[in-house]
């Protein structure tokens, strides 16, 4: 990481501030033991972990009052893990999950610079079956949706660590996939809804994307 180009910012939840160290800007690349490589993670999409995109700011506000009290919670695609950060800053039970090899070191880094408890972490790719995450009662995530193969990779793999019962919110920009993965998780036994934020005045441009609802 001694060759990346950082930033440290602060973002604030009424009275909850979460300091965030991420990358510069979204030109910044270091794989200098082709771990990203081998994964098949390209240069171009490498640095998009490290930077705080609309869509998580969206979902980071949305859950500050969500009720997460005694629910077992997983961020899908965390990146930055903003949401995860402020949901440990609350005391919350979460689980984050990322594809991308460097997201816990600085997930490790965000989570000293806020003074909070260790956040569980497990790299996992959505192909696969082989993790140890369990089952969960809450499951988010911000801009997941990159292309068609990613709709049912990633309904699978909610379906696969949801409890019975469980909630799923996943923040999507408008990318076009919304409404495929909506009927596959009908197809799960997840009623579905979508419905704009509220407020994004937080955001620099308007928000064109909707928060998905799935709950079964």
């Amino acid at each position: 990481m001694t060759d990346l180009r950082l930033s440290y910012q602060t973002i604030e939840f009424g009275k909850i501030d979460i300091h965030l160290c991420t990358l510069r800007n979204n030109q910044e690349f270091h794989d200098p033991d082709g771990e990203a490589e081998k994964i098949g993670i390209s240069s171009a999409t490498w640095p998009l972990f490290g930077v705080v995109w609309p869509s998580s700011l969206v979902l980071a506000h949305y859950m500050f009052d969500y009720d997460t009290d005694s629910k077992r919670i997983l961020e899908v695609g965390c990146g930055m893990a903003l949401t995860s950060l402020l949901l440990n800053k609350q005391h919350a039970d979460i689980t984050s999950t990322d594809y991308h090899p460097e997201v816990q070191t600085f997930l490790e880094r965000n989570v000293a610079l806020n003074g909070g408890n260790d956040i569980a972490f497990e790299q996992v790719d959505w192909a696969t079956k082989k993790d140890a995450l369990g089952k969960f009662d809450l499951i988010i995530g911000s801009d997941l949706l990159y292309e068609d193969q990613h709709i049912q990779l990633l309904a699978h793999f909610i379906e696969n660590h949801a409890n019975d019962k469980c909630e799923v919110i996943i923040v999507d920009p408008g990318r076009g996939r919304k409404t495929k993965l909506s009927k596959q998780m009908v197809k799960f036994g997840f009623s579905s809804s979508e419905f704009k934020p509220e407020h994004t005045d937080y955001l620099e441009k308007d928000f064109k994307g909707h928060i998905l609802k799935f709950v079964r």
